[in-house]
């Protein structure tokens, strides 16, 4: 017998499919259990891959991960990124303040796909965070996506389309234009809504005003006597950054903060250089780019250390017990040149009820006899100085306001899902989110660092990428399946509700402390952390429960996505079996006799 593949010849084409003569009856003893289908049948290969239109907000790590994943993984993809910087980066292209760097190791501060073995210090300042991400970001062609200096003013889903609709503000030129896409990603981060601290008078301070969040690099505040208002992680940086130039500091702490001791310590003993000037040396570097094996393991120890508290934040666990003596121990230690100031910075709340931070070099800074640090409250700001409420007027030539941002999770900008609703309406009494990436009544519309995503200790890093990772997962399913809108359901919305709050309640951070976890109230729902260690988050991310979202497909025919019964490669003539390579086959492991 010859082959079939013998007789057939030509390229295989998709036969018509011919409409029944008449229709079979079947048999009556059984209710239908579906309607019947007018179009069961679309013509589209199994696996041919729907051209997509995604639109991410945001240049930022968010922005530049998703960027470089959706293009790796999704097929026939339109991509576009907006960003309203004239660079990206997101926090770290904005944040220019001196002291300005990251608080965890810079080694757990990187992408797990783009290691980089020249960090020149173990807590990396934000000039060379931001040369890392532009770097890597141009190496994966991130750029070709990325439109800057333009600034998504509203975003408006279209019922009868199924679209997202945009509009955006040319920042120089201030015209709007107009964009729609069928897949919408958030990723503007939390920390980026700055304002001036409400204190009467600052607007009539003749001297210079600063901001931690929008920091004038040409200000020379060499020789100066400055005010920095704020010990949050912010001002706990500008402290020592700007100490050896100045002439004096007025530093105003409202609220008494818990300064963490170092993660991976044992490498800052090792070196015994102190956490202020833990720099890697030319040598160490070229080291660990010859040694592969060497990095990781200082890499896996820096991360194994991150990694290992989760237990301080659960009350009642023997390692929060222990946090408060630690901690305590750690800070007199580096104020061991001015003791007294221990009482009035120790907190009654347990550590981590507020964000932490090593702070290098903050403490031993306060000890220094150019620092005054001030508890008394400020009752308002004159042209030359601020008074406080002992009655002291203090005059200072710059004023450094290092008070944060909005943590309020109000959008930047209208947002407006299905009939109409805002995100903003929809959150007015809490932000309520599905594991923080997607929120009812906003189809195909994706959030990365959403309320409830942050996290008190752990890497976050790792939390964006595997956030990216759901997300690219999600639209897969949309283009394989043939998926119009994909919408998170109401009450999974809600059981993620419950289940934070509950979660919350048996740890340090619903002690009584004015954080920006609860938006910057003392005893508010917590919105800003996620319900779990970061490791608890990758297992969440790993694996997406469908069952959470309801769908909707293209043509309404939910069975689309079988297609005509062809693969791509049987229409254009591109066949192989290389499901038979041995890369290609799972083999099981035998069992030994």
């Amino acid at each position: 017998m010859k082959r079939l593949s013998r007789v057939f010849s030509g390229s295989p084409r998709p036969m018509p499919l011919a409409e029944p003569k008449e229709k079979v009856q079947a048999p009556t003893a059984k209710k239908a259990i579906l309607p019947e289908l007018k179009f069961a049948i679309e013509e589209r290969s199994i696996d041919e891959a729907r051209p997509l239109r995604v639109v991410i907000i945001g240049a930022g790590i968010s922005g530049i991960i998703a960027c470089i994943r959706f293009v790796q993984r999704i097929p026939n993809l339109d991509l576009c990124i907006y960003d309203k910087n004239a660079d990206i980066g997101g926090t770290w292209f904005e944040n220019r303040y001196p002291g300005c760097a990251c608080d965890i190791p810079a080694h757990t501060y990187q992408a797990t796909f783009e290691p980089n073995k020249d960090w020149s210090q173990f807590y990396a300042g934000a000039p060379e965070i931001h040369r890392y991400w532009k770097r890597v970001a141009d190496k994966y062609g991130c750029m070709k996506y990325i439109k800057l200096k333009q600034q998504v003013s509203e975003a408006a889903w279209n019922e009868n389309s199924s679209k997202w609709e945009i509009q955006v503000r040319d920042v120089d030129t201030g015209s709007v234009q107009s964009d729609q896409c069928d897949i919408l990603i958030q990723g503007t981060g939390a920390l980026n809504n700055w304002k001036w601290p409400s204190i009467p008078g600052l607007h009539d301070f003749k001297g210079k005003r600063l901001h931690s969040a929008v920091w004038d690099e040409e200000y020379d505040y060499a020789n100066k006597n400055v005010a920095v208002i704020g010990n949050g992680s912010s001002g706990i940086q500008i402290v020592p950054g700007i100490l050896p130039k100045v002439t004096h500091i007025d530093h105003y702490v409202r609220s008494r903060t818990w300064i963490s001791p170092t993660f991976a310590r044992e490498q800052v003993d090792k070196r015994g250089q102190g956490l202020e000037n833990f720099q890697f040396t030319p040598e160490e570097i070229e080291e660990f780019k010859k040694d592969h094996s060497k990095y990781q393991a200082f890499r896996k120890e820096v991360e194994l250390a991150l990694q290992s508290i989760h237990g301080s934040t659960l009350m009642g666990d023997p390692m929060q017990i222990d946090a408060h003596g630690i901690f305590v121990e750690n800070m007199r230690r580096r104020l061991v040149n001015k003791p007294e100031l221990l009482d009035g910075l120790v907190p009654s709340f347990p550590p981590a009820c507020r964000r932490l931070t090593p702070g290098p070099g903050y403490l031993e800074a306060l000890t220094d006899e150019k620092v005054d640090v001030i508890r008394s409250d400020i009752v308002k700001v004159d042209e030359t100085g601020i008074v406080t409420a002992d009655g002291q007027h203090r005059e200072v030539d710059a004023i450094v306001c290092a008070t944060g941002f909005d943590t309020t999770c109000t959008p930047r900008f209208p947002i407006k899902g299905r009939n109409g609703l805002t995100l903003e309406k929809h959150w007015e009494k809490t932000p309520e989110t599905y594991i923080s990436i997607a929120t009812n009544e906003f189809p195909n519309y994706f959030i990365s660092l959403g309320p409830n995503a942050g996290l008190g200790e752990g890497n976050l890093l790792l939390l964006i990428e595997k956030g990216v990772d759901y997300m690219t997962e999600c639209v897969r399913k949309i283009q394989r399946d043939n998926i119009r809108t994909m919408a998170v359901k109401e009450d999974a919305v809600k059981r993620f509700t419950q289940y934070c709050d509950q979660y919350f309640a048996k740890t340090v951070f619903g002690a009584k402390c004015r954080s920006w976890y609860k938006g910057g109230t003392e005893d508010g729902r917590i919105v800003a952390l996620w319900p779990g260690s970061s490791l608890h988050a990758m297992k969440v991310f790993a694996n997406p429960r469908w069952e959470d979202f309801d769908y909707e497909y293209v043509n309404d025919n939910p069975t689309g996505w079988f297609g005509d019964g062809w693969t791509e490669k049987e229409k254009n003539k591109m066949i192989d079996v290389d499901y038979l390579d041995d890369d290609q086959i799972d083999f099981p492991p035998p069992v030994k006799v």
